[in-house]
């Protein structure tokens, strides 16, 4: 079994501030004289409500719901997922920083594929971990993590974490569930997986019976940035065993998701028509860009994300092309990693699809292919 740091074996730290709304929960019965939260409760809002109307300024007052039931109880309706196998936290992000914290002491060794997402070596590194990086697996068409590289490491390193964003951020590729389940059996039993599937909503079989699993040694973690719409408001979600999300509650910031991003995530989980009606306009968008620059002579890298990745011949095309988008006031994302600073990622919004709007890289492309 994984462990966790030895400071939060014992029965504390508790949360000095579980709310109000678990209060009511708890006696059964609503409280509507809040006088003693210290929350500026008869602030006017005058200016925020000219800007944004009232029903944001009524979600400003207070401190929102620290266990954010209603988006749970959504979430467990939706994933037929446990309500406590669900944790819903600020983001992917925060849940990658949360999930840090409850499985690794300063010192200990991580494990992930160098250049995946930037934002867990940011966070394993301000922990103090020491982070180990096996290359991707790179073929005619493929870019992806090695997973027996992962393991290999994880063994040689006595690694105490390893992570894998499935599918991949930044290359796109998806790893089946039976891989999943091979990689996380060939990790050490006091090794944790740490499964980022931010993007798994575009996944084909996104509402399998696995999608909605928690699973022994591992954290998964879910974003309603992406397919939900809701990334400058912050909200996410992981999915594990009761056992580890009551740990990962011992070093929570407690009211980091606010009450107006729960409120909105409530609406959006309600009105699910809109997010599947987003994620099939995504995916056509993604296959139309994939298309066009694969005829074009262009190495797409296959993708199940919201984005496409395309592999250019050498890191300073990759750089040249990027340069000159940004100048024309184009934003695309060149890799940071020097093994991936050749590969140039597009979001399958629908201004990518506007005629001209990627010329440069066009020309890039047609000059170069083979």
């Amino acid at each position: 079994m994984p462990r966790y740091p030895t400071h939060l074996l014992d029965d504390g730290p508790a949360n000095p501030f579980p709310g109000i709304k678990a209060l009511e929960r708890r006696i059964g019965r609503e409280i509507p004289h809040r006088l003693g939260s210290n929350e500026g409760l008869d602030m006017p809002h005058r200016a925020l409500r000219a800007q944004f109307g009232d029903a944001l300024a009524e979600h400003a007052y207070a401190y929102g719901d620290a266990e954010a039931m209603g988006v749970r109880t959504r979430l467990s309706a939706l994933l037929g997922t446990p309500l406590d196998h669900l944790l819903v936290d600020a983001g992917a992000d925060s849940l990658i920083a949360l999930a840090l914290r409850t499985t690794c002491e300063a010192g200990e060794t991580v494990v992930a594929t160098a250049g995946t997402y930037p934002t867990f070596g940011y966070f394993a590194k301000g922990q103090g971990c020491r982070l180990v990086e096996p290359g991707y697996h790179e073929a005619p068409g493929v870019l992806a993590p090695d997973l027996e590289a992962l393991a290999s490491a994880a063994h040689a390193e006595n690694a105490r974490l390893v992570y894998l964003a499935n599918p991949d951020n930044p290359s796109g590729h998806l790893h089946d569930d039976d891989a999943i389940l091979t990689l996380r059996a060939a990790l050490p039993d006091t090794c944790w997986l740490l499964l980022d599937e931010a993007y798994g909503d575009f996944r084909d079989d996104a509402g399998s019976e696995f999608a909605a699993r928690s699973l022994p040694g591992v954290i998964r973690l879910r974003t309603l940035s992406k397919a939900h719409g809701l990334a400058g408001l912050r909200i996410g979600y992981a999915i594990a065993e009761p056992p580890v999300l009551a740990m990962m509650m011992k070093v929570r910031i407690h009211y980091a998701v606010s009450a107006i991003a729960l409120a909105a995530a409530e609406v959006v989980l309600d009105n699910l028509e809109e997010v599947h009606q987003h994620v099939a306009d995504v995916k056509a968008r993604r296959e139309q860009l994939a298309e066009h620059f694969r005829a074009l002579g262009a190495d797409v890298l296959p993708s199940a994300t919201n984005f496409i990745g395309i592999r250019l011949p050498s890191v300073e095309l990759a750089a040249s092309v990027h340069q000159a988008l940004l100048a024309e006031g184009v934003l695309v994302a060149r890799l940071a990693h020097p093994e991936l600073a050749n590969v140039i990622r597009i979001t399958a919004v629908a201004d990518a699809l506007v005629p001209g709007r990627l010329a440069v890289l066009e020309r890039a492309v047609t000059e170069h292919a083979e």
